[in-house]
């Protein structure tokens, strides 16, 4: 049986003279982004996340997020050291480079989320509860980082849409600490009733043992910005995500 592909690889075949011209692409992805009520990579509702790394420039961020967004679900800045301000520059940057506002989420500054009218707000340990931020901002996406059963189950208590459990194996970011492991990812989501989503040290050779555990995504730092080529990075990890194990929670 031949392979399945990821949507945006079958909609670049079939539209192949607009891919020619970026803007047409564009046009067509706001398109399918409007019909479709929002996107997903496949009919399990799998995800693709890529985070920013907060040291790549926010101009070269968004030239690499215009190479790769049809393959992601959604794109976060993580800036942590940016002021409200430059949050909004970034993310006007982003969708000058054709990024859709429905994939682009801010860490932590719900204001900014809101000043944009962006999809999301992922959420820290330091920040507003989601339960706070969704009283006043109800259509938003809200997403908290996790790190224990405990955190996850108070983060879906509080309103979480999802939860990013990590890091679940070695990774550059977390230098000499042990990850948390498949064992644990997979005792999360048995805990919870809303998407997990993993994180930390996730390649795509790896990743189809992630989602086996239940996970229902994946989020990315290093496998898609420290690639050579991040947009082909985006389509492998696009392919693991599509044709990987099925779980469901």
């Amino acid at each position: 049986m031949p392979a399945v592909l990821c949507p945006c690889i079958h909609a670049k075949r079939l539209f192949q003279p607009l891919f020619l011209r970026k803007k047409w692409f564009f046009a067509f992805a706001a398109l399918f982004e409007l019909t479709r009520g929002g996107f997903s990579l496949n009919r399990e509702n799998r995800e693709l996340h890529l985070i920013s790394n907060g040291k790549l420039p926010l101009a070269e961020f968004a030239d690499v997020a215009a190479h790769v967004w049809p393959w992601v679900t959604a794109i976060h800045l993580r800036e942590r050291m940016k002021t409200a301000r430059e949050l909004l520059d970034g993310i006007d940057l982003l969708r000058q480079a054709g990024v859709p506002p429905e994939r682009l989420y801010v860490n932590d500054r719900a204001d900014v989320a809101a000043a944009a009218g962006i999809r999301g707000v992922h959420l820290a340990y330091h920040s507003l509860e989601p339960g706070q931020v969704k009283a006043i901002l109800p259509r938003i996406r809200i997403g908290k980082s996790v790190h224990s059963i405990a955190e996850a189950r108070h983060a879906e208590a509080n309103g979480a849409d999802y939860v990013m459990f990590g890091h679940v194996f070695v990774t550059k970011s977390k230098a000499g600490l042990a990850g948390r492991g498949l064992a644990e990812l997979a005792e999360v989501v048995r805990a919870v009733s809303i998407p997990v989503i993993a994180i930390g040290g996730i390649t795509p050779e790896n990743a189809e043992s992630v989602l086996e555990s239940g996970a229902k995504g994946i989020a990315v730092m290093s496998g898609i910005l420290g690639a050579a080529n991040p947009a082909r990075a985006a389509e492998d990890y696009c392919r693991t995500i599509k044709e990987g194990g099925v779980h469901d929670q």
